[in-house]
């Protein structure tokens, strides 16, 4: 089918070209569950950083698919492997394995540093990855007799009822309560709340973001992972490290984890488990868990879970050629080069006035509340952003991102924050 827009015949100038946006968008109104409000556009082909749409405008991508196209789009060498799997084995029951999945278990804990005794599951999304992480703490909880699973205000760990049990936003959360008991969520970076929540002897475990992403790229502040790490041990209880949005160089490393845990890190210091998602697979769809150690292991056993398509030999090798790239062409120390610059040339823009993050996921806060209209502003100028909060905008764009292709960014930004912030000093001056 042609992407090209067509040229109206009909004499009703209601009517839009047979394949523009225009004409899509009206087509998935009346086809699709509304649980994304309208998209912004319809987008067609992707090659590196850029995408383009129906109507064949040209976009930068910096926000790479929520942090998951790693590679970019249509990356070569991964939709060779795809392909070729595709044609190869596409799908087998878990009744069996392939060389991809056990490769790829293998290739993962090789990466985390995991210790003997580890071990991964590997699942569709972020959101399977952390109901299997939830299933695995309420295990432990249930044979330890401690009923409470910890988390902390501002969390993402998806929308599965598991999953949303551990997520903070109210929003989220009300129309489907009640969620699953004994979640309870601790105020953000707060460590005598984290000992005091411990000292009850109830924890099974406590779930969290090195980085939290939905609130605007918030991470732990120093010293909270590596007292965290030792109170939980000290408790009884289980670390389970959420690495959906910050794991697979995303912060110019394999994890976050380290870096935030702090500069006196060692492997032994590894949490019980990790989550992986998002960029694991460029663009597939793939999410892990990954115990850490024999007892984390033991937790989940024959028959306590499981997933039709999780671990399938496309999703494997796509995540395995996504590894062998990052790995073999220097992209973790790049990513961080490209995070420090482009962190560096924001806190140069006037109307920015707080930068935070870590290799190439990176928020920055605005001197107004007019994060959506700069994401429009931005997104009528070619360059695709995100606004998680009114006054906040993020960025996760693809790991393979060019020095040219940031500083493209950094030149327009002044004038679209320009541009975004007229219609609220309008309003403004009229209400005062």
């Amino acid at each position: 089918m042609s992407i090209e827009p067509q040229a109206e015949t009909s004499q009703d100038t209601t009517l839009v070209a047979a394949d523009s946006g225009a004409h899509w968008l009206a087509r998935y109104q009346k086809s699709l569950l509304n649980v994304f409000g309208a998209p912004q556009r319809v987008l067609v082909r992707g090659q590196g950083a850029l995408v383009w749409d129906a109507d064949g405008k040209e976009y930068l991508d910096l926000l790479g698919g929520i942090a998951v196209n790693a590679l970019g789009h249509a990356h070569p060498f991964v939709t060779s492997v795809i392909a070729s799997q595709m044609a190869t084995l596409g799908h087998v029951s878990n009744f069996f394995t392939s060389p991809s999945q056990i490769a790829l278990a293998e290739k993962l804990l090789s990466v985390v540093k995991a210790p003997e005794g580890s071990a991964a599951f590997f699942a569709n999304s972020g959101a399977e990855a952390n109901e299997a992480a939830f299933k695995l703490a309420r295990s432990y909880g249930n044979t330890q007799g401690k009923p409470t699973i910890l988390a902390l205000e501002g969390a993402f760990h998806g929308r599965t009822m598991g999953a949303l049990a551990l997520t903070a936003k109210k929003a989220y959360r009300a129309p489907f309560e009640p969620m699953p008991a004994g979640v309870e969520h601790l105020p953000f970076g707060d460590l005598g709340a984290l000992e005091a929540a411990l000292a009850t002897g109830t924890v099974a475990a406590l779930v969290l973001e090195p980085i939290q992403g939905e609130v605007g790229v918030r991470p732990l502040p120093p010293g909270y992972l590596k007292a965290a790490r030792q109170l939980t041990r000290q408790a009884g209880a289980l670390l389970i490290v959420d690495e959906v949005q910050t794991g697979i160089g995303r912060t110019g490393d394999w994890l976050a984890y380290p870096g935030v845990y702090g500069p006196d890190f060692m492997p032994a210091e590894l949490p019980d488990a990790l989550t992986f998602a998002k960029g694991l697979g460029s663009g597939f769809p793939i999410g892990a868990l990954v115990t850490i150690g024999p007892a984390a292991t033991s937790l989940l056993s024959a028959g306590q879970h499981g997933t039709t398509f999780g671990g399938n030999p496309v999703a494997t090798a796509a995540a395995l050629a996504t590894l062998h790239t990052i790995d073999t062409t220097g992209l973790l120390a790049a990513v961080t080069e490209r995070g420090e610059a482009l962190r560096a040339g924001l806190r140069a823009v006037e109307g920015v006035t707080e930068v935070r993050g870590a290799g190439l996921l990176i928020g920055f806060d605005l001197d107004a509340p007019c994060a959506p209209e700069l994401v429009q502003a931005a997104l009528d100028a070619g360059f695709i952003i995100n606004a998680p909060a009114p006054g906040t905008i993020r960025l996760a764009p693809p790991l393979i991102l060019t020095e040219a292709q940031a500083r493209q960014f950094l030149d327009a930004l002044p004038g679209l924050i320009h541009t975004a912030k007229t219609p609220i000093q309008h309003r403004d001056s009229e209400t005062a």
